[in-house]
């Protein structure tokens, strides 16, 4: 059982934008995803859907790290060139 991965959560706002940044500490190692969102200035202001909207932008952009992560350890290990996706 893996017990020292932690995923941290910030946020920077203003009126228009949401900016967010995941990180995460995975066996020592840290990882950071970053996201945006943009409030267009002819709709109502909801601060969750920005929150929301840039996390699964820093999620996604974390999420893509891994797997670049994975696939370059795989080929190390394997001595050639591997493929590897989130699917």
């Amino acid at each position: 059982m893996i017990t020292d991965r932690i995923i941290d959560l910030t946020f920077v706002e203003d009126e228009s934008h949401t900016e967010a940044e995941a990180t995460l500490t995975l066996r020592g190692n840290v990882y950071v995803g970053r996201g945006r969102a943009r409030r267009n200035p002819a709709d109502p202001s909801v601060p969750v859907l920005g929150e929301e909207l840039a996390t699964a932008r820093a999620l996604s952009h974390l999420s893509h790290q891994l797997v670049d992560v994975v696939a370059e350890a795989i080929s190390e290990r394997e001595g050639r060139p591997a493929a590897v996706s989130v699917d």
